[in-house]
């Protein structure tokens, strides 16, 4: 629109009436966009209130939104609660809360940044074997003894497997989109055939329902020294890929269209899945392996406000964010006095999802 207006052989009040109607419709839709924009964050900061006061012990909504704001440093007296109200609350609850918060949105960050690096809509975190890979560490500390670092060793794994994506992907020079997945693909197999081998020979009961319960993904356990790493990798990580929007709408446009116009694909490749390989793997080693989370939300995002990746991320985050909490809400509250892995939620709705991905993909292809 623009190059039209500067056109020659347009006259002035033509010109005028086409970049005004340009500004009017720009303006509406970054309206539209920042009425979506608040309505998620009011809906966010609601959910964690509502998902701090649900569990096996129910507690008031009032008690919750004292007790968090008391700790914040506001003077609502919290004299009438019991020490095990609060320490439910604001030591196991708000961190749980608020790690449901930052995987969510890490989750839905990767996945966007993935669609777009490998132009495929089907793509996610764990295209690259990441979670294959995680499930090859945590099972290895686990087999070992060693359950007090299998966040840790999930980490190890996560990168060893990213990296060996890499490394395969780019040994004939070029890496391809197309190679890329293939080596994902192998990769994630094989890792898988090490897991279940080690749980073959060396897994005993208790082992393998610890092994069970980990690769389903839980945000269990969680204090408040455990969100820093993920807060500070998620924070930065997200920043980043905000700031990098020009090239993720041109890699939308295709690998061509993106080296016409002069963009060092490889480069960006390599700079955008190390950092994705690296958030992925801190989320996993925290909350185990949450499927589909990263393939959902970008999608229902673009549908809200396009495939403009300046207000895609936001959007596709906060979209993120809300549909784990809720998630882990229904595996906390769905049997009676037990939890279910919050993995199993996430798949009953991702695996609908993927299905008709697929079909409109087909539809679309044969139309």
């Amino acid at each position: 629109i623009r190059d039209l207006v500067r056109s020659r052989g347009l006259g002035d009040v033509y010109k005028r009436q086409v970049w005004m109607l340009f500004k009017r419709s720009e303006n509406h839709g970054f309206s539209r966009y920042l009425c979506l924009l608040l309505l998620l964050i009011i809906f966010l900061a609601f959910s964690l209130f509502l998902a701090v006061s649900l569990g096996s012990v129910t507690i008031d909504i009032q008690d919750t939104y004292q007790i968090i704001f008391s700790k914040l440093g506001f003077s609502l007296g919290t004299g009438k609660l019991s020490p095990s109200t609060i320490a439910i609350v604001w030591n196991m609850r708000v961190p749980r809360v608020l790690l449901g918060i930052l995987a969510g949105a890490g989750l839905s960050v990767c996945g966007s940044v993935m669609q777009s690096t490998v132009n495929n809509p089907i793509a996610e975190p764990y295209i690259l074997g990441i979670s294959a890979g995680a499930t090859f560490g945590a099972t290895l500390s686990i087999i070992l003894g060693l359950k007090s670092i299998t966040g840790a060793g999930a980490f190890i794994g996560a990168i060893l497997a990213s990296a060996v994506v890499l490394f395969i992907a780019s040994m004939q020079g070029k890496m391809t989109t197309s190679s890329l997945i293939l080596s994902g693909t192998v990769v994630n197999a094989l890792f898988i055939a090490f897991s279940n081998f080690i749980i073959s020979v060396g897994a005993n009961a208790d082992s393998l329902m610890t092994i069970k319960f980990w690769t389903m993904g839980s945000l269990a356990g969680t204090s408040w020294s455990g969100l820093a790493l993920p807060a500070l990798v998620v924070g930065f990580s997200f920043l980043f890929f905000c700031s990098q929007y020009r090239i993720f709408n041109t890699m939308m446009m295709g690998d061509e269209a993106a080296l016409t116009l002069g963009v060092p694909l490889r480069f960006y490749w390599f700079l955008y899945i190390t950092v994705v390989a690296v958030m992925t793997a801190v989320l996993v080693a925290c909350c185990g392996i949450i499927g589909f989370v990263g393939l959902i939300t970008p999608h229902i995002a673009r549908r809200l406000v396009g495939t403009n990746y300046k207000r895609l991320f936001p959007i596709a985050t906060l979209l993120g964010s809300l549909f784990l909490v809720w998630a882990d809400v229904l595996a906390r509250i769905l049997v009676k006095n037990a939890e279910l892995p919050i993995g199993i939620f996430t798949a009953l709705v991702g695996a609908p999802f993927f299905i008709y991905i697929v079909a409109k993909s087909r539809k679309e292809v044969s139309s």
